[in-house]
Parts: C-alpha cells; structure tokens; sequence
C-alpha cells in the first residue's frame, strides 16, 4: 500500500489531469450551445415565413439546447467535485507536515463542566479535534466531537474494525466528502427531523380526493367551452371556484413552503450521500449494522429521499405566478402538492431520523478512518481485562512534530497511582495530555501514538486547568475544590483513570501539602488509577506509605548557564527544579 504522502500526491496530479478534460469539454458545450443559439436565430430570420421549415427547425433546435444544458450542467457538477477532491488532498498534504491550525477548531464543543475535554486539548487553535475533522456536514461534525466526549468504553474491537476498513476506502471516503460540500445546507438535520415528526396536516383526510376531482371537472369545463357546449364565461367563474378553495389553505401551506425550502438543499445533499453508502460494499459488522439501517426499506431509500426533494420542488413552484395561479385554480396544485408531502410524511417521519443519523455516522468515522490511514506508524491497542491499565512501548504525542517528539515507556497497573514530579517546562504537562488522549483515542476505536499498546478500558476524567468564575463569584480555589469533588463523586460509581495537575494550587504551600496528600490518598484507596503532577516533593512520601502509589519524573539539566531537558520518563523523583535558575538567568533577580 502507498504510503499517505504518495497516495495524496498521486490523486492531485490524476484529478487535475480530470479538470483540464473537463473543463475543455465544457469549453466546446458552450461553444455548440451559443452556435444553436445562432442557428435558431438565423432559422427565424430567412425562414419566418416557411412554417414547414420553421416548425421542426425550432424544436429540434429547442430539444439539443435543453439536452446540451443539462450537459453542461452536469459536467460543471463533475468540475465542482475534482476541484473539491484537488482540495481535500492537497489540505492532507499540509496537515502531514502538522499544518492544520486553518482548519475549523470546534472550540465551541470544549465544556469546562465536562470530565476532560477543557483540559487536554481536544477543541480549540491546535487541538485534537482540529487535526483530525475531516466532516462534512454539520450532523457528522457534532457526532465526531460526541465520540470524543462519551467517555464510553464498550464496543471498541468493533470501532477498531470499523476503522481499520474505511481507512482502506480512500476513494470512498474523498468522494463522500466532495459530494456533501457540492450542496451547502441551511438548517440542521436534527431540526428538519424535528419539524417533520411534529409536523401537523394541513390536508383533512377526508378531502385527499378533491385535487383529482376538481381536475377532472377543469378538464371537462375547457372541452366543454370549447365545443360551445357551455358559455366561456363558466371558466373564468369556475376559476374564481379554484381560487377561493386554494386560498382557504394559503397561509398554511405558505408556513409549509418556507418550512420545505429551508429543508430542500439537506434533502438534496442527503439524497446523494445515503447513495453512496447503498452501493458501498462492507464487511465491518459496526459498518453493516449502519447501512442495513438504509437498505431495511425493501427499496432504495436513497431513491425515497429524491421523490421527496422532487415533491418540495414541484411545491416550491407555486412562487412563480406564471404556474400557481392557473395551477391553483383548474387544478387546485397546492392541494395536491401539500397532499402528496403530508403522505410521504405520514410514511417515513419516524424513519428520518435514523437515516440522518447514519449520514452522520459514516461522515464522523470517515474522519477516524482518514486519521488512520495517515498514521501508519500508530498501533490499535490490544483490548485486555488483566490487571494491566495502560502498557504502551514507545508512546508519544499524536500532535507533537515528528521530528521533535520525545517516545517514553509507559506501564501501569490498575488502582495504581503515579506521582511525577520535575521542573518547569521538563514535560509532565504534556506526558499528562499524552496518556489522556491515548485513552480517549482508544475508547474511540482510534490508534495510538505508540509502537505497541495493551489497554484495560476505563474512562477519563480530569483537573489540570481550572478556572475561577466572576460572575459566579467563584474563587480560583473554590473552582478547583469543585472539580477535585466532581471527580470523588466519579469514581464512586464507575472506575476512572484520573489525571490531574499540580492540586491544590490556590491555597498556601503547608495546606497544600497536607491536603493533596490527603486527596491522594484518597484516590488510592478506591478502584480508580492515574497520573498527578506536582512540584510539592512531600507529595511523593506517599509511595513510602502506600504499595499502590509509585514516583516517576522528568529530568532538568543544568550545565552553567544552560538549561536542557530530556523529556524522558523516569522512575524516582525529581531533584533539579529550575526556577530559581530562570529567574537569575534572564535577570529578574
């Protein structure tokens, strides 16, 4: 298999190859179209008076200029897509070499009140979440930032399979992507599925037939007027009969028009998309599940949906003057077109759902699957339920260069603790964030940045950057207690793997020692596991007291006036602080 730089490399020479062809037959289509154009013109000049020549010319005419339109049309669409799939490959070029801050943060979904997505970078400038989204529609980017919030720990060999095949799908997962940004929607799945399965008729079921039977009689009324069998001011009477019925459901039927119109581009967009996983081929048990959820209909429901998106065009024409008014009032066109909407809606609202939220799967797990695909280094960790939590061989850093990440060894047993101590700026922060987004990453299904990894699934829970509340008149102090007591109440109902950074930092250096070592403790003595980080060396007696708790550090070098760091993982505790250092170095003291 090619590696990523190679495969995107090749795709972006190969479709722009595909637009220069496709954008010279577009060139020659225009060409023929302004040259029929010409023709009709001249036909209608030198032949006006020749009907027997005027006649067929002009249609023939007319039929290949709407034929070569709809050409046009079409490979413009093709176009649009190669310059989408140019664009989708040259971005995973530039997000190989860890350019990926222009892509959109989700800093929205970070939630403080939340068990770690404030504290490890998972949302904003730079985070996991920018590195990885790769969605394309809004319902597939709020699933993938769900998945990497739950916190949920079943069902992972199944996610990993999942992955592992649509990291294969190159082609699949690229031409999904183009396809939904061909069509730019304007309000969210999950409201047009809740405006859908609210949705009140406006058609009683007892009056279904008059739209046909009104018809017919317009139908009988022109032949009849016409045959002189009845005064043609009967039409123009009848007429005002059709209007005053269509009027009586205007303003209903305008709320559902703007209602529809809204909904029209999802459809469109969706229509496209549930095609493309109909005729997709999978063997993932996770990705069967999924698409059997598309095809349970006994038809296609891809198919369903465009007899939707044609339903709300045909209603959508009642704007257009020229077509409603006669439509409305021989034909009563509202009526029947609201009527074959309800029916529709009456057949499939409780189906909408599902069939968004499929899109939506498959659009998250596209971005699981790119990631993947662009890291063939990373391992899937191997699920056990021994006594081990976390045993990673070479385990670093998915968003650290390449070129700059330090690897360490990382082995814990389950209710351990670690205590790590080291100076400023020695790494323990970014070990911390390193651990935690191995966790959420293998709870997702996802690989990790390690050469081999054994996992025991557990969740995730935080404290490392807290913050004080004036408006909730909340000190930074307080804050912290808060979060240190969310985290208790965990991990009395469920095991948890804690993380947390240098506790109790808003208090004085005596209280802090006595109460993190409290808070230790304490942490120790339940079914949890963990990390915590602290400059506080009281912190490690815990290790002498406690057989569960073990010390670990990272090392400073001080040589002269030359600061270094080494940013390995140790056993022991940490001797050389260097803030005394600093601050003699650059001169503040």
């Amino acid at each position: 298999m090619e590696n990523p730089q190679q495969q995107y490399t090749k795709s972006i020479t190969f479709f722009k190859q595909n637009l220069k062809a496709v954008k010279k037959t577009l060139t020659i289509l225009s060409v023929f179209r302004l040259l029929i154009f010409l023709a009709l013109l001249g036909i209608l000049y030198f032949f006006w008076r020749n009907t027997a020549v005027l006649m067929p010319s002009i249609l023939v005419g007319i039929i290949l200029f709407i034929v070569l339109v709809s050409k046009y049309s079409d490979y413009k669409y093709q176009k649009n897509k190669i310059l989408e799939r140019i664009r989708i490959n040259e971005t995973e070029l530039k997000v190989l070499q860890k350019d990926f801050h222009f892509l959109d943060d989700g800093k929205h979904f970070a939630n403080y009140s939340h068990d770690f997505s404030h504290d490890i970078d998972l949302f904003g400038k730079g985070s996991f979440f920018q590195y990885s989204n790769r969605t394309a529609t809004e319902a597939g980017k709020t699933l993938l930032a769900e998945l990497y919030t739950e916190n949920a720990i079943d069902g992972i060999t199944e996610k990993q399979e999942a992955i592992k095949e649509l990291a294969k799908k190159v082609e699949w997962r690229q031409d999904f992507s183009a396809t939904a940004a061909q069509v730019k929607t304007e309000v969210a799945a999950k409201t047009i599925s809740k405006w859908l399965k609210n949705h009140s008729s406006i058609i009683n079921k007892r009056w279904t037939w008059l739209p046909y039977a009104f018809s017919i009689a317009s139908i009988a009324i022109f032949v009849a007027a016409y045959l002189s069998a009845i005064p043609s001011s009967f039409v123009f009477y009848w007429f005002l009969v059709g209007l005053t019925i269509s009027g009586s459901k205007v303003k209903k039927i305008g709320e559902l028009s703007e209602n529809t119109a809204k909904a029209q581009d999802t459809f469109q967009q969706y229509h496209h998309l549930i095609s493309k996983i109909e005729s997709a081929t999978f063997s993932s048990s996770l990705l069967k599940e999924k698409q059997q959820i598309i095809l349970g209909n006994g038809k296609s429901t891809s198919q369903i949906i465009r007899q939707f998106s044609k339903m709300l065009d045909a209603l959508e024409q009642r704007g257009n003057l020229l077509i409603s008014v006669p439509g409305n009032a021989f034909f009563l066109m509202d009526l029947f077109n609201t009527h074959r909407i309800e029916k529709w809606i009456e057949k499939y609202r409780n189906e909408i759902e599902n069939w968004f939220n499929v899109i939506a799967f498959f659009d998250a797990y596209n971005s699981l699957g790119n990631f993947t695909f662009n890291h063939p280094n990373y391992s899937f960790p191997t699920i056990n339920n021994d006594q081990k939590s976390i045993k990673a061989k070479q385990l670093g850093h998915p968003l650290i260069d390449e070129n700059k990440l330090v690897y360490n060894d990382f082995n814990i047993q389950k209710e351990q603790f670690f205590v790590i101590t080291g100076a400023n700026m020695a790494g323990k922060s970014t070990f911390l964030r390193t651990v935690s987004l191995h966790i959420v990453m293998a709870n997702c299904g996802l690989p990790v940045c390690a050469a081999e990894s054994e996992y025991s699934p557990i969740k995730l829970v935080t404290s490392m950057r807290t913050a004080d509340s004036l408006t909730d008149d909340a000190s930074y102090f307080y804050a912290e207690l808060k979060r240190l007591k969310l985290i208790v109440d965990k991990i009395k109902t469920d095991r948890y793997f804690v993380v947390l950074d240098e506790i109790l930092k808003g208090t004085n250096s005596k209280d802090k020692a006595i109460g993190s070592k409290k808070f230790v403790e304490k942490l120790s003595a339940s079914k949890a596991t963990g990390i915590i980080a602290t400059h506080d060396l009281s912190l490690c007696e815990v290790a002498n007291e406690m057989e569960s708790v073990e010390n670990y550090f990272f090392e400073a070098f001080i040589n002269g006036k030359e600061l270094s760091f080494d940013y390995k993982f140790k056993e022991g505790i940490c001797q050389n602080m260097n803030a005394s250092f600093l601050l003699k170095n650059m001169g503040i003291v």
